[in-house]
């Protein structure tokens, strides 16, 4: 009975099924196929024998991985980075959503929806030339302004301490504008009767964004909190190499695994220890996202992703 229900469903649902087939094969060729090659972080790879004709070396590359003294680093600065990124790239997109929502003129809306959703177009490539051209010690813009009013230039490419600032700072203006529209969405889905409701017990803007439109945001807030945070042991690459690129003097703050994991086996062709510091990532993400999940299910396990 139940095969009988499989191959109806399948021919009444078959343009639907169709639709999801670029899909499921897009995961299974870019995601799933290559899982086969974790094995790379157990063995000692050479080009002759290939990935699984290489011989196993045990846990050899992790000891390297950790005992090379970045292991702490890169992973310290990719959670503290993304937690800065979770907040500022959540709260202020949430913010600008309510704004744009009160403004009663729709061409005013749509212009500043625009502005802001520009900048998630810019390829990190074209991003990092703009901060190099505002940044640069010699003809930077920044440092040419500073100079105008007798201040002295400031040095930025040396010195590490500005740039946990600078990148949340890019970040939050690359992601705000995508952010402002998928809550902005989730906004205009809230029943409008709740508003005028409210608005006829005598309720002004602010209770009114307090008490009905931020606790129906919260379960968007919560759904892409929980994603974020599946990923929080991932840095952006595009956004901390081409923001910094190869300049070691930045590696104290800047460096995180991802960035690590690529000059490592651009620098040294150590595939071996680059697979173990990626496999690594991924035990990390995917613990975390099974404890942050637990967590939700605990409080509302309506609102938790399984």
């Amino acid at each position: 009975m139940n095969r009988n229900n499989f191959w109806r469903n399948l021919v009444r649902y078959h343009t639907l099924l169709l639709m999801l087939l670029p899909g499921v094969l897009f995961f299974i060729l870019v995601a799933y196929i290559p899982m086969a090659g974790i094995v790379l972080a157990f063995k000692k790879y050479n080009y002759n024998d290939g990935i699984f004709g290489s011989p196993w070396n045990g846990f050899d590359n992790f000891k390297f991985f950790l005992q090379s003294g970045d292991a702490w680093d890169v992973t310290r600065n990719t959670v503290l980075y993304n937690i800065a990124f979770i907040i500022v790239n959540n709260l202020l997109p949430i913010i600008m959503a309510i704004l744009l929502f009160e403004v009663a003129k729709k061409w005013f809306r749509k212009v500043i929806q625009t502005m802001m959703f520009l900048p998630y177009f810019l390829s990190w490539v074209v991003v990092g030339a703009i901060a190099y051209n505002l940044f640069n010690y010699d003809f930077g813009l920044v440092n040419g302004l500073l100079r105008g009013v007798g201040m002295e230039p400031i040095d930025i490419y040396n010195t590490p301490a500005y740039w946990p600032t600078i990148l949340v700072i890019v970040s939050a203006w690359k992601a705000v504008g995508y952010g402002s529209i998928m809550y902005l969405a989730a906004i205009t889905g809230i029943d409008t009767e709740m508003y005028e409701a409210a608005e006829i017990d005598g309720a002004n803007v602010f209770q009114r964004i307090w008490k009905i439109t931020i606790p129906n945001l919260l379960p968007t807030v919560i759904i892409l909190v929980l994603l974020a945070v599946g990923n929080v042991f991932r840095g952006d690459f595009g956004l901390f190499y081409n923001m910094v690129g190869n300049n070691g003097l930045l590696f104290e703050s800047t460096n995180v695994i991802d960035t690590f994991v690529f000059r490592a086996l651009t620098l040294t062709s150590d595939i071996g220890m680059s697979s173990a510091a990626g496999f690594y990532q991924s035990i990390l993400g995917f613990v975390t996202i099974l404890a942050a999940n637990y967590a939700v299910r605990k409080y509302d396990k309506d609102r938790a992703l399984f």
